[in-house]
């Protein structure tokens, strides 16, 4: 949706021409030629167009009035999309100019579909942004207008970019591996579209690649039968060529190896690059942030070498290479609590020394979003100033990448009190839309269906949680990103709140390389779920979150003079996901035992979040906080 000009409009032109609202829901355009000069504007992409233009586009030969006829329909027009404008304020979507009207937005699913298509990305991602592009065709292009001389062009050119997104599409599935997957599209787009070279020969080559090779040769001999009967022509040198190498078996047919591209690439650079050269430090820092998201020993490797690329680049006394090796590493992270309290703290203090002499903007907001993150589940004001001063930065520099990093230390910087789950929600928003789907941003869209994963948990609404854990899997199988399961697998157990579910998905945690995740979760999870299910807590290691399940679990034993020992020393719990489940725990500790300070300063601290469920994590449920307060 695009807010850019104060609307909240998404036009579609991939099919009949529409509107829908904020909430999906399509505006009512009124009549055709209201459609008309909807569309009109939107094939001037932003320009103005006279509004005389637009009455020798509406009618043939136009009737008397017509122009008033044309201020009608712009009116009317405004009133749909800009339902609720105040009387008399200028309109800040369809707007007039001069002597015509243009339409501010760029919220148009045919301009998102062109970036799809003109997208530069590794095959995976190319793959996942064209088959979103396709997937907004309903038709074809400006279904309703298909004899207007002004839409002939734009038709036209649309329907080009629709046919080389379908071919640019198996080519990305052939360079995966997934030529089984390419074949029925191709099947059916040569078909339909008989004169396209290209795409005879991609089919060709998914069918060799499938081991079927007579079929690749009978699909080479109906595309020349095609050429020559239709249009008169012989095929094209690539056509000939491929029967020939497919007639040899031509090594080169074969789909690439992975594992011999990376080790000629590896090799080659051992001997290009010597073994001293700074581009060798941040070249580590790229492989080591790829080696974080694969998981387990993957990402206790790309931990416990990341402080030593920073300290090796600080002995070489080179501050902008230091501060550049510290902010590539752009991980997203999504648990707010240190898997290593000491080397984070020592990240920390790196990035505020690099910061010192720090004047290019761009790596100053890296190097910020980076103490805001390394600084999770601390109450420091510092840590909160840097990841707004990231953010600022960011947004001022219009680059996606960077503003996606920079919120993701935002987020880490929004559980220091209890009811701010729709601020992490819109924060998920941003990543996921705004920047990520737009952008081709993988990982930052899976970090933002987790972020809205878990705040529409805090926010009751499960319905809408089960389809972001849904798009996070989706997204995890596709780009191979194991770690992702961890989070939907425990939220799933969640959902279920039974303790076999809950041990179950404690097993993914065992080598997922997330200690600051892994200890002492399990045994959280099921004290809660006996809490919630009037069930006698049991004595186990809890680890961090013991100082509040031991007046709980003391309560179960009838050791009261005990509990209330241990809820007078009960901390305030630390900012994080499990915030207002700590302060649930105290809160019904304190009801047991009658403790009116601490259950005061419970119910103050989770007031803010009164409508709102102890599930924020969208591992551990402790119900609707109401039930505590």
């Amino acid at each position: 949706m695009d807010e850019r000009y104060g609307g909240r409009v998404e036009f579609g032109v991939l099919g009949p021409v529409v509107a829908w609202d904020d909430a999906g829901r399509p505006v009512a355009l009124k009549g055709p030629r209201h459609r008309a000069v909807l569309a009109r504007l939107i094939v001037a992409r932003g320009r103005v167009v006279p509004a005389s233009r637009l009455v020798d586009d509406l009618w043939v030969d136009p009737p008397d009035g017509a122009l008033s006829a044309v201020r009608t329909f712009v009116a009317s027009l405004r009133r749909a999309l800009e339902p609720d404008r105040a009387p008399r304020t200028p309109a800040r979507l369809l707007v007039t100019e001069g002597p015509g009207y243009a339409l501010r937005t760029e919220a148009v699913d045919a301009w998102r579909f062109e970036k799809a298509v003109a997208a530069a990305l590794p095959a995976g991602e190319l793959l996942t942004e064209l088959s979103k592009g396709l997937a907004l065709w309903r038709g074809p292009a400006y279904a309703d207008f298909a004899d207007e001389d002004w839409a002939q062009a734009e038709r036209s050119r649309l329907t080009e970019l629709r046919l080389r997104a379908v071919e640019r599409q198996a080519e990305a599935q052939l360079t995966l591996g997934l030529a089984a997957e390419a074949v029925p599209e191709l099947d059916a787009h040569v078909t339909e579209h008989p004169w396209r070279e290209e795409a005879w020969r991609l089919l060709a080559l998914a069918l060799y690649r499938t081991g079927r090779q007579g079929d690749a040769l009978a699909v080479l001999r109906r595309a020349r039968s095609m050429l020559i009967d239709q249009l008169g022509v012989d095929p094209g040198t690539a056509l000939s060529r491929l029967e020939t190498d497919i007639l040899n078996q031509a090594e080169h047919l074969e789909p690439v190896s992975a594992g011999r591209v990376w080790e000629e690439a590896a090799a080659a650079y051992d001997r290009t690059v010597g073994t001293g050269a700074r581009a060798r430090l941040e070249s580590t820092v790229g492989l080591l942030r790829n080696l974080a998201v694969t998981g387990g020993g993957g990402l206790e490797a790309a931990r416990r070498h990341r402080l030593a690329a920073i300290t090796a680049a600080e002995e070489l006394g080179d501050l902008d290479l230091t501060a550049r090796v510290i902010g590539a590493y752009d991980v997203p992270a999504i648990w707010m609590r240190s898997d290593d309290e000491a080397q984070a703290a020592a990240i920390v203090a790196a990035a505020e020394r690099a910061l010192r002499t720090q004047q290019h903007q761009a790596t100053r907001a890296r190097l910020l979003a980076t103490i805001a993150l390394e600084s999770r589940g601390s109450r420091e004001p510092r840590a909160a100033e840097a990841a707004r001063e990231a953010e600022e930065i960011a947004r001022g520099l219009d680059d996606p990448v960077l503003l996606a990093f920079a919120l993701n230390g935002v987020f880490m910087q929004t559980c220091d009190r209890a009811g701010l789950a729709p601020q992490r929600d819109a924060i998920g928003e941003e990543l996921m839309i705004d920047l990520s789907e737009r952008h081709g941003l993988v990982t930052y869209e899976v970090l933002g269906q987790l972020v809205r994963l878990q705040a529409r948990s805090a926010l009751g609404d499960f319905a809408t949680a089960d389809h972001h854990a849904a798009a996070a899997d989706a997204l995890a199988a596709r780009h191979e990103l194991p770690l992702v399961g961890v989070f939907t697998q425990w939220y799933r157990a969640m959902r279920l709140d039974t303790e076999p579910a809950y041990r179950e998905a404690a097993e993914l945690l065992e080598g997922a390389g997330m200690p600051g995740l892994q200890e002492g979760l399990l045994a959280l999870a099921l004290a809660c779920h006996h809490v919630r299910h009037g069930l006698p807590v049991p004595d186990a290691d809890y680890g961090p979150y013991e100082p509040w399940t031991r007046p709980v679990v003391l309560l179960s034993q009838n050791r009261t003079a005990e509990a209330a020992a241990a809820l007078q020393v009960t901390p305030e719990p630390s900012p994080g996901l499990l915030l207002e489940v700590l302060w649930c725990l105290t809160a019904h500790a304190a009801k047991a035992l009658g403790h009116h300070e601490r259950l005061t300063r419970a119910q103050a601290a989770l007031a803010p979040a009164t409508t709102q469920q102890a599930a924020g994590s969208a591992l551990v449920t402790l119900g609707p906080i109401a039930n505590y307060l």
